[in-house]
């Protein structure tokens, strides 16, 4: 497996994208989703990588500036037909370390508070974040779950 940063000129990052989009958009009300769509990860101060193995996406993850050495996790989203074999972690260990190189000093997310989050809450608490505030424009919200750690 290979982790870079996204080329937004591929087609087959644009259908990736737009599979996350459309496996979140049942599970909460319009209002309560917080992906970035392909125009919005392409703002300048959001970083996305991809995850390839064999010549296909088979994860995604981004960093978005939120205040000086703070930023927040986005578009963390692995092929679903590779879940549980170790991409997300292996992502996101590197986007915390890419943090870390940058003088960042805090990472945060914002994820949904149903079932089919789960595994993405879980992957989060293994991986030091914990429970706080919503941040940024975030409002409470009961469909969202707000996690943030140190790095």
């Amino acid at each position: 497996m290979q982790i870079d940063r996204a080329d937004f000129a591929d087609p087959q990052l644009q259908r990736f994208l737009q599979a996350h989009l459309d496996d979140l958009a049942p599970t909460a009300p319009a209002e309560s989703q917080h992906a970035l769509d392909l125009t919005a990860l392409q703002r300048p101060d959001v970083r996305l990588w991809t995850v390839h193995d064999d010549g296909h996406i088979v994860g995604t993850a981004a960093l978005a500036a939120l205040e000086p050495r703070h930023e927040e996790l986005k578009s963390m989203r692995t092929d679903p037909a590779r879940r549980g074999q170790g991409i997300a972690r292996s992502l996101l260990d590197y986007l915390l370390q890419d943090a870390k190189d940058r003088g960042i000093e805090r990472i945060s997310l914002e994820t949904g508070s149903m079932e089919f989050f789960a595994p993405a809450r879980a992957l989060y608490a293994r991986a030091g974040f914990t429970p706080c505030a919503p941040f940024g424009s975030y409002r409470d919200d009961p469909n969202s779950t707000y996690l943030s750690r140190r790095i």
